[in-house]
């Protein structure tokens, strides 16, 4: 990323959000490596909203659009499940369209569940009520095709700035179950390239959250 950065605090930005969809649905995309908080924030965000106006925010997650396992499996892929390529980004892209132009009274979208490690479809609905739409991902502002043509769907962009030692520490905790030897696995050849490309090749957002040292 480039050095054109706004650095933002979280009232600031709930500020923004807030005011971008007084009239109208707005969309903001929530992006950063894995391990960065972007859930974090999206719900704290949402949550924001919703305080000082009921029901006006939802989440839609990226992560509702990974391929199933049994097409990670049968591509080669299971390994690298969370790398770009392991996403599902046209229905991901059309979904997003749909949402944004908010035509319709309720959207279904799917939700990942991390305790099965599986997408479950039609699991959150956002109503035409809804006017900050808060979009949540690693790979949103990625400058690659095809997810760089989600630009023009986002009206507000966010940039998790996280240091890399610290994501490591919490990817690290996030398999702490595992083995040693498939933990670094896990950490060396998925987590952490992923994490590294994230930070080193998506455009430059319009915010920052976090600290002011460079990705």
């Amino acid at each position: 990323m480039t050095d054109r950065r706004q650095f933002v605090t979280f009232e600031a930005l709930a500020e923004v959000v807030e005011t971008r969809g007084m009239f109208q649905r707005s969309v903001s995309a929530i992006a950063g490596p894995p391990g960065s908080g972007k859930s974090t924030l999206a719900k704290r965000l949402a949550e924001a909203l919703n305080t000082r106006d009921a029901q006006s925010a939802a989440i839609f997650p990226m992560d509702g659009y990974h391929f199933d396992d049994s097409i990670l499996k049968e591509r080669g892929w299971r390994a690298r499940k969370g790398a770009p390529h392991t996403f599902d980004v046209a229905s991901f892209t059309q979904m997003l369209a749909r949402l944004r132009r908010n035509e319709e009274d309720e959207i279904a979208v799917p939700v990942f569940d991390r305790n099965i490690e599986i997408a479950r479809n039609s699991a959150r609905i956002i109503a035409r009520s809804v006017r900050h739409l808060i979009v949540e991902g690693n790979y949103l502002l990625l400058n690659a095709a095809p997810w760089n043509a989600l630009g023009s769907l986002f009206d507000t962009t966010v940039f998790l700035n996280v240091p890399m030692e610290t994501l490591q520490e919490r990817l690290a905790a996030r398999w702490k179950d595992l083995n040693q030897e498939d933990r670094s696995i896990k950490l060396e050849e998925n987590d952490l390239p992923n994490a590294r490309l994230v930070c080193s090749e998506s455009r430059s957002p319009e915010f920052i959250v976090g600290t002011k040292t460079t990705v």
